[in-house]
């Protein structure tokens, strides 16, 4: 095959039918860096990478989700898939580029130049949305290149001229300023911090959204908190405070955007479909309005600012990850589900159904414990604190053998204290260097083990009983008392039978949070008579 030949190319592109990924994949790749290397006619490359790029588009997509579902180790075995990924998506960012630069020798390509310079963005975001992907660290470097191609697009005047795109799911149509937008809005949904399935519906919903920013070059509505963006340095959005004024300084304004936002989320709860409103098809009205209300203070508001700042802090957090392990760290002891008799005794106790009233405490021998701990197969996982606030830990260490989940429950035991609490893992991105960094969010309060099980609606149905984490009230952070359950256990109405200190029945109010493992849940104790 003579990939230096625009015709066999494109003989070849409407002959290929990508059934074997990994083939089609070669057969781009060698295509696209051989045009690179032995450029054509500027008119006949444009002509191959255009009639190239729903196939890239397909091919990259299968051989993401090889490593798109946990966050991949450099020395994962698909690692080599991740770099072949961005190497094509490089390629075709560079093919572009090398068409910018013909035209501008020979210039019978002027009228294509808004698509050139759309296209060229658009492959250079891929590059980051490719890394987010797998949650792995970006290089030195890359947004270098994404702002770079920003800027040659304003410098041409081409930046906010439309252009067809069939490969745009919502608006077959973007700029090269709605292109660069896009993944702005997908930098500031906290990537390292979402489900892939997440991922995928935040990175349609970027371009949804994109024409609804503005990006300017001069502060007249920037807030105090609002975000900016330095065209010279390597990295994305920022708070304009820490940005120094500059040419290349621009302000991020998601004013028109947020009024957006809440019409869409009122046409949610009235009962509009989310594919009709430009969302998917693919997306539940609940989780998707949950997803895009969580967009809407960083996306809408251009808002910074963090609930709870962080500061430097260091030494090394213990990490409990099973929910057995949790539960035994917590009492110190092994769950042991009440028995029958007890089970069915059930009365009232105004102070525990609050979780005000505890048992007598008596301090645990840590040696002990651990030695019971490694008895029974209850490991942990030791952390290197880099920094934290009121709201939780930036912790590192290097995994071995260790995969956590997006929002899942853990049991920690933080630096300066011998209490175990829980926290849910917020964010997760590994490094070069095989160190894996990861954002945790502690939920308020110190919790206790007790034992529960859901009531069956039918007579004679019962239920194994599973241990629980009850949480009291902590009103400085505004945090209710709640009982945090395995995942799924959740139905509104439903009862709960509770045994701690002594048992009680409840039923499920509300749910508060949720995650890969657990559901939080608020609950109103049921007055029972004896």
């Amino acid at each position: 095959m003579d990939y230096r030949n625009p015709a066999s190319c494109l003989d070849l592109l409407r002959r290929l039918h990508p059934t074997n990924v990994e083939e089609t994949h070669s057969i781009l790749s060698r295509m696209i860096s051989t045009l690179q290397s032995y450029p054509p006619a500027a008119n006949q490359h444009l002509e191959v990478l255009e009639t190239a790029r729903p196939i890239v588009a397909f091919v990259q997509g299968e051989l993401s989700k090889r490593y798109a579902a946990h966050p991949l180790p450099p020395d994962s075995t698909e690692n080599e898939t991740l770099l072949k990924a961005v190497t094509l998506w490089r390629d075709m960012a560079r093919s572009y580029t090398r068409v910018i630069l013909a035209d501008a020798i020979d210039s019978g390509l002027s009228e294509n130049m808004p698509q050139l310079f759309q296209r060229q963005l658009h492959y250079n975001a891929q590059v980051l949305l490719e890394y987010f992907r797998a949650r792995r660290a970006l290089p030195a470097g890359t947004w270098t290149d994404l702002h770079a191609a920003y800027s040659a697009a304003e410098r041409n005047n081409v930046a906010r001229t439309r252009v067809a795109d069939p490969l745009n799911e919502v608006w077959k149509a973007q700029s090269s300023s709605e292109a660069y937008v896009a993944l702005l809005l997908v930098d500031l949904s906290n990537p390292f911090g979402r489900t892939q399935r997440e991922l995928v519906w935040i990175t349609r919903w970027a371009q949804r959204f994109a024409p609804y920013c503005g990006l300017d070059n001069t502060s007249a509505n920037a807030k105090p908190l609002s975000y900016g963006l330095d065209l010279a340095a390597d990295h994305g959005v920022r708070p304009l405070g820490l940005l120094t004024v500059s040419d290349s300084l621009r302000y991020f304004d998601g004013t028109r955007l947020a009024n957006h936002i809440q019409g869409v989320l009122q046409q949610l709860k009235r009962g509009v479909s989310p594919a009709s409103l430009g969302l998917g098809d693919d997306c539940a009205a609940r989780e998707a309005g949950k997803l895009l209300l969580s967009l809407y203070r960083p996306w809408g508001l251009s808002a910074a600012g963090r609930r709870f700042p962080r500061r430097g802090a260091r030494g090394n957090l213990e990490m409990f990850v099973d929910w057995e392990a949790i539960a035994f760290h917590i009492a110190g002891r092994p769950f042991v589900p009440p028995s029958t008799r007890s089970a069915s005794n059930i009365r009232n106790d105004i102070s525990l159904l609050t979780f005000g009233e505890r048992a007598a405490e008596v301090t645990p021998d840590r040696a002990k414990i651990r030695e019971n701990a490694e008895r029974l197969g209850y490991t942990s996982s030791h952390w290197e604190v880099l920094d934290q606030s009121v709201g939780g830990f930036r912790i590192r260490c290097r995994p071995e053998g260790l995969r956590l989940n997006h929002h899942q429950l853990v049991g920690v035991r933080p630096p300066d204290g011998d209490q175990i609490l829980l926290a849910r893992v917020s964010w997760l991105m590994f490094r070069a260097d095989g160190l894996l960094e990861a954002g945790i969010y502690m939920m308020p309060g110190i919790p206790t083990v007790a034992a529960a099980r859901q009531v069956s609606a039918h007579a004679g149905t019962r239920a194994p009983f599973l241990p629980c984490f009850l949480l009291p009230a902590v009103p400085a952070l505004k945090a209710e008392s709640s009982v945090v359950t395995p995942g799924g256990w959740y139905q509104a109405e439903r009862v709960l039978e509770i045994h701690a200190a002594r048992p009680f029945q409840a039923r499920m109010t509300a749910q508060t949070a949720s995650g890969t493992n657990y559901d939080q849940i608020s609950i109103t104790p049921l007055q029972t008579t004896r």
